[in-house]
Protein backbone atom coordinates (compact mmCIF):
# COMPACT_ATOMS: atom_id res chain seq x y z
CA UNK A 1 0.00 0.00 0.00
CA UNK A 2 2.85 2.15 0.72
CA UNK A 3 4.36 1.84 -2.46
CA UNK A 4 1.50 3.20 -4.05
CA UNK A 5 1.52 6.08 -2.25
CA UNK A 6 4.70 6.76 -2.50
CA UNK A 7 4.13 6.24 -6.13
CA UNK A 8 1.73 8.79 -6.39
CA UNK A 9 3.66 11.43 -4.04
CA UNK A 10 6.67 11.30 -6.73
CA UNK A 11 4.26 11.79 -9.82
CA UNK A 12 2.70 14.83 -7.83
CA UNK A 13 6.12 16.25 -7.02
CA UNK A 14 6.86 15.74 -11.08
CA UNK A 15 3.92 17.69 -12.15
CA UNK A 16 4.75 20.69 -9.38
CA UNK A 17 7.82 21.29 -10.50
CA UNK A 18 6.90 21.20 -14.17
CA UNK A 19 4.92 23.83 -13.70
CA UNK A 20 6.95 26.02 -11.10
CA UNK A 21 9.65 25.23 -13.95
CA UNK A 22 7.25 27.02 -16.74
CA UNK A 23 6.11 29.83 -14.72
CA UNK A 24 9.61 30.78 -14.18
CA UNK A 25 10.95 30.26 -17.53
CA UNK A 26 7.92 32.71 -18.38
CA UNK A 27 8.61 36.28 -19.16
CA UNK A 28 6.84 39.11 -17.41
CA UNK A 29 5.35 41.48 -19.75
CA UNK A 30 6.32 45.43 -19.32
CA UNK A 31 3.88 47.81 -18.02
CA UNK A 32 2.03 49.50 -20.68
CA UNK A 33 3.13 53.05 -21.14
CA UNK A 34 0.46 55.34 -19.47
CA UNK A 35 -1.49 57.51 -22.30
CA UNK A 36 -0.79 60.73 -22.26
CA UNK A 37 -3.60 63.52 -24.05
CA UNK A 38 -2.25 65.92 -26.49
CA UNK A 39 -4.01 68.50 -27.01
CA UNK A 40 -4.20 69.84 -30.50
CA UNK A 41 -2.89 73.78 -30.93
CA UNK A 42 -5.83 75.97 -30.82
CA UNK A 43 -7.27 76.97 -34.23
CA UNK A 44 -7.27 80.81 -34.46
CA UNK A 45 -10.71 82.74 -34.97
CA UNK A 46 -10.60 84.08 -38.33
CA UNK A 47 -10.56 87.94 -38.03
CA UNK A 48 -13.81 88.91 -39.96
CA UNK A 49 -14.85 92.94 -40.75
CA UNK A 50 -18.23 93.56 -41.98
CA UNK A 51 -18.63 89.26 -42.84
CA UNK A 52 -15.20 89.52 -44.58
CA UNK A 53 -12.51 87.08 -43.52
CA UNK A 54 -9.34 89.57 -43.46
CA UNK A 55 -6.21 88.09 -41.84
CA UNK A 56 -4.56 87.79 -45.12
CA UNK A 57 -6.08 91.29 -46.36
CA UNK A 58 -5.70 94.90 -45.95
CA UNK A 59 -8.04 97.38 -44.77
CA UNK A 60 -7.55 101.08 -45.97
CA UNK A 61 -9.75 103.42 -44.09
CA UNK A 62 -10.90 107.25 -45.83
CA UNK A 63 -12.86 109.59 -46.02
CA UNK A 64 -14.80 111.09 -49.31
CA UNK A 65 -13.64 113.72 -50.58
CA UNK A 66 -15.42 117.06 -51.94
CA UNK A 67 -16.08 116.16 -55.41
CA UNK A 68 -14.94 112.59 -55.23
CA UNK A 69 -17.72 109.76 -56.39
CA UNK A 70 -17.31 106.04 -55.99
CA UNK A 71 -15.21 105.36 -59.50
CA UNK A 72 -12.83 107.64 -58.68
CA UNK A 73 -11.99 105.61 -55.22
CA UNK A 74 -11.91 102.22 -57.10
CA UNK A 75 -10.04 103.36 -60.28
CA UNK A 76 -7.25 104.37 -57.50
CA UNK A 77 -7.80 100.48 -56.32
CA UNK A 78 -7.48 98.61 -59.49
CA UNK A 79 -10.90 97.93 -60.11
CA UNK A 80 -11.94 97.90 -63.63
CA UNK A 81 -14.36 100.33 -64.95
CA UNK A 82 -16.50 97.43 -66.93
CA UNK A 83 -16.59 96.37 -62.83
CA UNK A 84 -17.78 99.48 -61.34
CA UNK A 85 -20.42 100.37 -63.84
CA UNK A 86 -21.79 96.69 -63.29
CA UNK A 87 -21.32 97.60 -59.77
CA UNK A 88 -23.62 101.18 -60.02
CA UNK A 89 -26.85 98.56 -61.89
CA UNK A 90 -26.56 96.72 -58.98
CA UNK A 91 -26.64 99.00 -56.32
CA UNK A 92 -29.78 100.78 -57.88
CA UNK A 93 -32.27 99.11 -55.79
CA UNK A 94 -30.16 99.45 -52.73
CA UNK A 95 -28.45 102.84 -52.57
CA UNK A 96 -28.09 105.46 -55.39
CA UNK A 97 -23.75 105.66 -55.62
CA UNK A 98 -25.24 109.51 -56.54
CA UNK A 99 -25.59 110.04 -52.81
CA UNK A 100 -22.21 109.69 -51.20
CA UNK A 101 -21.10 112.36 -49.44
CA UNK A 102 -18.00 114.12 -48.52
CA UNK A 103 -16.20 113.94 -45.13
CA UNK A 104 -17.94 110.54 -44.94
CA UNK A 105 -15.75 107.35 -44.36
CA UNK A 106 -15.49 104.14 -46.02
CA UNK A 107 -12.92 100.92 -45.99
CA UNK A 108 -11.80 99.50 -48.90
CA UNK A 109 -10.99 95.23 -48.38
CA UNK A 110 -8.04 95.15 -50.52
CA UNK A 111 -5.57 92.46 -51.44
CA UNK A 112 -1.92 92.23 -50.37
CA UNK A 113 -0.39 93.36 -54.15
CA UNK A 114 1.53 96.31 -55.56
CA UNK A 115 -1.79 97.38 -56.45
CA UNK A 116 -3.80 97.08 -53.26
CA UNK A 117 -6.56 96.05 -55.22
CA UNK A 118 -9.91 96.08 -53.81
CA UNK A 119 -11.96 93.44 -53.17
CA UNK A 120 -14.83 95.16 -51.51
CA UNK A 121 -15.98 98.66 -50.71
CA UNK A 122 -17.99 99.58 -47.07
CA UNK A 123 -20.00 103.07 -46.62
CA UNK A 124 -20.72 104.55 -43.58
CA UNK A 125 -22.97 107.30 -44.58
CA UNK A 126 -24.41 107.26 -40.91
CA UNK A 127 -23.87 105.63 -37.56
CA UNK A 128 -27.34 103.84 -38.13
CA UNK A 129 -25.96 101.61 -41.41
CA UNK A 130 -23.42 100.65 -43.72
CA UNK A 131 -23.37 99.85 -47.33
CA UNK A 132 -21.24 96.90 -48.47
CA UNK A 133 -19.93 97.20 -52.57
CA UNK A 134 -18.85 93.79 -53.45
CA UNK A 135 -16.82 93.72 -56.67
CA UNK A 136 -14.28 90.63 -56.21
CA UNK A 137 -16.37 87.46 -57.17
CA UNK A 138 -19.86 89.24 -58.65
CA UNK A 139 -21.14 92.63 -58.24
CA UNK A 140 -23.49 93.24 -55.28
CA UNK A 141 -24.78 95.81 -52.68
CA UNK A 142 -25.76 95.23 -49.83
CA UNK A 143 -27.49 97.79 -47.19
CA UNK A 144 -27.14 96.76 -43.66
CA UNK A 145 -28.84 98.52 -40.37
CA UNK A 146 -26.78 98.34 -37.30
CA UNK A 147 -28.35 96.87 -34.24
CA UNK A 148 -29.88 99.86 -32.03
CA UNK A 149 -30.00 98.92 -28.30
CA UNK A 150 -32.50 101.15 -26.83
CA UNK A 151 -31.13 102.11 -23.30
CA UNK A 152 -33.41 104.28 -20.82
CA UNK A 153 -31.82 107.18 -19.13
CA UNK A 154 -32.66 110.04 -16.44
CA UNK A 155 -31.60 113.43 -15.86
CA UNK A 156 -31.80 116.86 -13.81
CA UNK A 157 -30.42 119.90 -13.60
CA UNK A 158 -31.50 123.46 -12.07
CA UNK A 159 -31.33 126.43 -14.87
CA UNK A 160 -29.04 129.22 -14.33
CA UNK A 161 -28.81 130.90 -17.90
CA UNK A 162 -31.30 129.01 -20.01
CA UNK A 163 -32.64 125.52 -20.50
CA UNK A 164 -29.77 124.90 -23.76
CA UNK A 165 -26.81 125.41 -21.33
CA UNK A 166 -27.91 124.10 -18.38
CA UNK A 167 -28.29 120.75 -20.60
CA UNK A 168 -25.21 121.39 -22.76
CA UNK A 169 -23.42 121.54 -19.22
CA UNK A 170 -24.59 117.89 -18.84
CA UNK A 171 -23.31 116.72 -22.30
CA UNK A 172 -26.71 116.19 -23.12
CA UNK A 173 -27.52 116.62 -26.92
CA UNK A 174 -28.77 119.24 -28.53
CA UNK A 175 -31.88 116.77 -30.04
CA UNK A 176 -33.09 116.17 -26.21
CA UNK A 177 -33.22 119.92 -25.09
CA UNK A 178 -35.25 120.35 -28.51
CA UNK A 179 -37.79 117.54 -27.65
CA UNK A 180 -38.12 118.89 -24.18
CA UNK A 181 -38.66 122.71 -24.89
CA UNK A 182 -41.15 121.43 -27.72
CA UNK A 183 -43.23 119.30 -25.13
CA UNK A 184 -43.61 122.30 -22.81
CA UNK A 185 -43.57 124.94 -25.57
CA UNK A 186 -46.96 125.80 -24.91
CA UNK A 187 -47.08 125.87 -21.13
CA UNK A 188 -43.85 127.62 -20.67
CA UNK A 189 -42.29 130.46 -22.28
CA UNK A 190 -38.24 129.33 -22.71
CA UNK A 191 -36.87 132.50 -23.29
CA UNK A 192 -38.01 134.16 -20.06
CA UNK A 193 -36.83 131.54 -17.66
CA UNK A 194 -35.86 131.86 -14.34
CA UNK A 195 -32.62 131.20 -11.93
CA UNK A 196 -33.76 128.52 -10.14
CA UNK A 197 -35.99 126.59 -12.80
CA UNK A 198 -35.79 122.94 -12.44
CA UNK A 199 -36.33 120.26 -15.09
CA UNK A 200 -35.99 116.51 -14.86
CA UNK A 201 -36.58 113.87 -17.63
CA UNK A 202 -36.48 109.99 -18.32
CA UNK A 203 -35.73 109.71 -21.84
CA UNK A 204 -34.80 106.76 -24.33
CA UNK A 205 -31.11 106.72 -25.75
CA UNK A 206 -30.34 104.92 -28.99
CA UNK A 207 -27.38 103.13 -28.66
CA UNK A 208 -24.78 100.98 -31.34
CA UNK A 209 -21.85 99.65 -30.02
CA UNK A 210 -21.96 101.63 -27.19
CA UNK A 211 -22.63 105.02 -28.48
CA UNK A 212 -25.22 107.09 -28.31
CA UNK A 213 -26.52 107.79 -32.03
CA UNK A 214 -29.60 109.71 -31.07
CA UNK A 215 -32.32 110.29 -28.48
CA UNK A 216 -35.22 108.29 -28.88
CA UNK A 217 -38.89 108.96 -26.70
CA UNK A 218 -38.95 111.04 -23.55
CA UNK A 219 -41.19 108.99 -21.58
CA UNK A 220 -41.54 111.20 -18.54
CA UNK A 221 -40.72 115.18 -18.38
CA UNK A 222 -40.83 117.75 -15.04
CA UNK A 223 -40.35 121.77 -14.88
CA UNK A 224 -40.55 123.91 -12.33
CA UNK A 225 -40.94 127.63 -13.33
CA UNK A 226 -41.33 130.63 -11.04
CA UNK A 227 -42.45 127.87 -8.48
CA UNK A 228 -45.28 126.29 -10.95
CA UNK A 229 -44.89 122.67 -11.41
CA UNK A 230 -45.61 121.22 -15.02
CA UNK A 231 -45.69 117.42 -15.71
CA UNK A 232 -45.29 115.92 -18.63
CA UNK A 233 -46.46 112.11 -19.36
CA UNK A 234 -45.89 109.88 -22.68
CA UNK A 235 -49.06 108.52 -24.71
CA UNK A 236 -49.66 107.22 -27.58
CA UNK A 237 -53.80 106.92 -28.10
CA UNK A 238 -53.36 105.68 -31.50
CA UNK A 239 -53.58 109.06 -33.31
CA UNK A 240 -49.46 109.07 -32.92
CA UNK A 241 -47.72 110.21 -29.60
CA UNK A 242 -48.78 112.76 -27.56
CA UNK A 243 -47.90 114.72 -23.67
CA UNK A 244 -50.53 115.14 -20.97
CA UNK A 245 -50.71 116.70 -17.71
CA UNK A 246 -51.54 115.42 -14.55
CA UNK A 247 -55.02 115.65 -15.25
CA UNK A 248 -54.83 114.12 -18.61
CA UNK A 249 -55.16 117.13 -20.61
CA UNK A 250 -52.70 117.24 -24.08
CA UNK A 251 -50.01 119.84 -23.30
CA UNK A 252 -50.17 120.97 -26.92
CA UNK A 253 -52.71 123.27 -28.42
CA UNK A 254 -53.87 122.34 -32.02
CA UNK A 255 -53.40 125.50 -34.51
CA UNK A 256 -56.67 125.71 -36.94
CA UNK A 257 -55.84 124.98 -40.19
CA UNK A 258 -57.13 128.02 -42.00
CA UNK A 259 -57.22 131.51 -41.29
CA UNK A 260 -60.45 133.27 -42.78
CA UNK A 261 -63.64 131.66 -45.22
CA UNK A 262 -61.77 131.72 -48.37
CA UNK A 263 -62.95 131.40 -51.89
CA UNK A 264 -59.89 129.70 -52.93
CA UNK A 265 -56.42 129.03 -52.95
CA UNK A 266 -54.70 130.94 -55.27
CA UNK A 267 -51.29 130.83 -54.57
CA UNK A 268 -49.14 128.14 -52.72
CA UNK A 269 -45.58 128.36 -51.12
CA UNK A 270 -43.33 128.02 -53.92
CA UNK A 271 -39.35 127.84 -54.06
CA UNK A 272 -40.11 129.68 -57.46
CA UNK A 273 -43.25 131.79 -58.50
CA UNK A 274 -43.98 134.24 -60.82
CA UNK A 275 -45.26 137.24 -59.23
CA UNK A 276 -47.94 138.92 -60.92
CA UNK A 277 -46.45 142.28 -60.30
CA UNK A 278 -43.29 142.31 -60.18
CA UNK A 279 -43.29 140.44 -63.62
CA UNK A 280 -40.02 138.11 -62.01
CA UNK A 281 -39.63 134.80 -60.88
CA UNK A 282 -38.88 134.80 -57.05
CA UNK A 283 -39.63 132.51 -53.97
CA UNK A 284 -43.12 132.77 -52.09
CA UNK A 285 -42.95 131.66 -48.53
CA UNK A 286 -46.70 131.84 -47.90
CA UNK A 287 -50.18 130.99 -49.32
CA UNK A 288 -52.21 133.55 -50.59
CA UNK A 289 -56.21 132.37 -50.13
CA UNK A 290 -58.57 135.03 -52.25
CA UNK A 291 -61.50 136.32 -50.43
CA UNK A 292 -63.88 138.90 -50.80
CA UNK A 293 -62.49 142.12 -49.34
CA UNK A 294 -63.28 143.05 -45.71
CA UNK A 295 -63.24 138.86 -44.55
CA UNK A 296 -62.60 138.62 -41.18
CA UNK A 297 -58.67 137.54 -40.79
CA UNK A 298 -58.54 135.24 -37.40
CA UNK A 299 -55.68 134.14 -35.12
CA UNK A 300 -54.97 130.69 -36.32
CA UNK A 301 -53.76 130.03 -31.86
CA UNK A 302 -53.35 131.70 -29.08
CA UNK A 303 -50.66 133.92 -28.43
CA UNK A 304 -48.77 137.27 -28.54
CA UNK A 305 -48.57 140.10 -30.86
CA UNK A 306 -45.41 140.24 -32.16
CA UNK A 307 -45.84 142.62 -35.32
CA UNK A 308 -49.01 144.90 -36.32
CA UNK A 309 -48.21 147.57 -38.58
CA UNK A 310 -47.78 148.67 -42.27
CA UNK A 311 -45.38 147.66 -44.67
CA UNK A 312 -44.18 148.51 -48.22
CA UNK A 313 -44.49 145.20 -49.81
CA UNK A 314 -46.67 143.46 -46.81
CA UNK A 315 -49.38 146.59 -46.93
CA UNK A 316 -50.93 146.33 -43.34
CA UNK A 317 -50.14 143.00 -41.50
CA UNK A 318 -49.71 141.17 -38.00
CA UNK A 319 -47.52 138.95 -36.90
CA UNK A 320 -48.29 136.74 -33.64
CA UNK A 321 -45.96 134.63 -31.80
CA UNK A 322 -47.87 131.55 -30.55
CA UNK A 323 -45.27 130.21 -28.52
CA UNK A 324 -41.01 128.97 -29.26
CA UNK A 325 -42.04 126.92 -32.03
CA UNK A 326 -44.62 128.54 -34.41
CA UNK A 327 -45.07 132.21 -35.42
CA UNK A 328 -47.69 133.08 -38.00
CA UNK A 329 -48.26 136.25 -39.86
CA UNK A 330 -50.84 137.88 -42.44
CA UNK A 331 -50.22 139.92 -45.47
CA UNK A 332 -52.25 142.96 -47.45
CA UNK A 333 -55.22 143.37 -44.99
CA UNK A 334 -57.27 146.35 -45.99
CA UNK A 335 -56.92 147.32 -42.25
CA UNK A 336 -55.66 145.99 -38.60
CA UNK A 337 -58.62 145.43 -36.13
CA UNK A 338 -58.73 147.68 -33.50
CA UNK A 339 -56.99 146.81 -30.37
CA UNK A 340 -54.22 144.56 -32.28
CA UNK A 341 -50.83 146.28 -31.57
CA UNK A 342 -47.63 144.59 -30.42
CA UNK A 343 -47.76 142.99 -27.06
CA UNK A 344 -51.61 141.97 -27.11
CA UNK A 345 -52.47 138.60 -26.21
CA UNK A 346 -55.14 137.26 -28.80
CA UNK A 347 -57.33 134.06 -28.27
CA UNK A 348 -57.49 131.26 -31.17
CA UNK A 349 -59.92 132.31 -33.41
CA UNK A 350 -60.13 135.88 -32.84
CA UNK A 351 -60.48 138.42 -35.50
CA UNK A 352 -56.75 140.28 -36.07
CA UNK A 353 -57.95 142.08 -39.23
CA UNK A 354 -60.08 141.94 -42.41
CA UNK A 355 -58.97 140.91 -46.53
CA UNK A 356 -57.55 143.65 -48.17
CA UNK A 357 -55.44 144.20 -50.89
CA UNK A 358 -52.77 147.14 -49.73
CA UNK A 359 -48.95 146.70 -50.09
CA UNK A 360 -47.51 144.57 -53.00
CA UNK A 361 -50.97 142.98 -53.83
CA UNK A 362 -53.44 142.62 -56.90
CA UNK A 363 -56.48 141.32 -56.05
CA UNK A 364 -57.81 140.83 -52.26
CA UNK A 365 -56.29 138.13 -50.99
CA UNK A 366 -54.55 137.20 -47.54
CA UNK A 367 -50.82 136.02 -47.91
CA UNK A 368 -50.73 133.69 -44.71
CA UNK A 369 -46.83 132.64 -43.39
CA UNK A 370 -46.24 130.30 -41.01
CA UNK A 371 -42.92 129.76 -39.16
CA UNK A 372 -41.62 126.50 -37.28
CA UNK A 373 -38.28 127.09 -35.17
CA UNK A 374 -37.36 130.35 -36.49
CA UNK A 375 -38.20 128.84 -40.34
CA UNK A 376 -40.35 129.42 -43.08
CA UNK A 377 -42.75 126.49 -43.95
CA UNK A 378 -45.36 125.74 -45.83
CA UNK A 379 -48.76 126.31 -43.79
CA UNK A 380 -50.63 123.83 -45.76
CA UNK A 381 -47.87 121.04 -44.96
CA UNK A 382 -47.07 121.56 -41.25
CA UNK A 383 -47.53 118.46 -39.22
CA UNK A 384 -49.71 119.81 -36.58
CA UNK A 385 -49.75 117.78 -33.11
CA UNK A 386 -53.01 116.29 -31.74
CA UNK A 387 -54.66 118.04 -28.75
CA UNK A 388 -57.15 115.82 -27.33
CA UNK A 389 -57.37 114.56 -24.04
CA UNK A 390 -56.86 110.97 -22.92
CA UNK A 391 -60.06 109.68 -23.68
CA UNK A 392 -62.49 107.43 -21.51
CA UNK A 393 -61.02 104.14 -23.13
CA UNK A 394 -57.92 104.66 -22.10
CA UNK A 395 -58.68 107.09 -18.86
CA UNK A 396 -57.66 104.25 -16.34
CA UNK A 397 -54.55 102.83 -17.92
CA UNK A 398 -53.01 106.21 -18.18
CA UNK A 399 -53.93 106.62 -14.62
CA UNK A 400 -51.81 104.39 -13.46
CA UNK A 401 -48.60 105.10 -16.40
CA UNK A 402 -49.01 108.60 -15.05
CA UNK A 403 -49.07 107.80 -10.86
CA UNK A 404 -45.89 105.44 -11.86
CA UNK A 405 -44.40 107.55 -13.80
CA UNK A 406 -45.05 111.20 -11.39
CA UNK A 407 -43.51 108.95 -8.62
CA UNK A 408 -40.36 108.50 -10.76
CA UNK A 409 -39.87 111.85 -11.87
CA UNK A 410 -40.10 112.86 -8.21
CA UNK A 411 -37.30 110.57 -6.89
CA UNK A 412 -34.63 111.90 -9.24
CA UNK A 413 -32.52 114.03 -7.67
CA UNK A 414 -31.39 116.98 -8.79
CA UNK A 415 -28.07 116.13 -8.85
CA UNK A 416 -25.53 115.85 -11.59
CA UNK A 417 -25.96 113.70 -13.63
CA UNK A 418 -22.81 111.13 -12.33
CA UNK A 419 -24.69 111.06 -9.42
CA UNK A 420 -28.20 110.24 -11.02
CA UNK A 421 -25.96 107.27 -12.96
CA UNK A 422 -24.29 105.60 -9.68
CA UNK A 423 -27.41 106.09 -8.00
CA UNK A 424 -29.33 104.21 -10.66
CA UNK A 425 -32.51 106.10 -10.72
Amino acid sequence: MWKKAAAFFVIAIGFAGTYLYKVWQTPIPAPEPEQVAVEPDPVPEPTLFYGYVVDSLDLVEGKVKRNQNLSEILLKHNVSGETIHELAIAAKPVYDVRRILPRKKYTLICERDSLQTARALVYEPNRLEYVIFNFSDSAFVRRVERKVEIVEKVTAGTISNSLAVSMSDQDLSPQLTNDFADIFAWEIDFFHLYPGDQFKVIYEDKMVEGQSVGIGRILGAYFQHDGEESYAIYLDQGNGPDYFDREGNSLRKQLLKYPLKFNRISSRYSGRRYHPVLKRYKAHRGTDFAADRGTPIRSVGEGVVTEARYGKYNGNYVKIKHNGIYSTQYLHMSKIAKGIRPGTKVKQGQTIGYVGSTGLARGNHLCFRFWKNGYQVDALNVNLPPSEPVTYENRIDYEVLKDRMVNRLNKIPLDSKEKLLAKGV
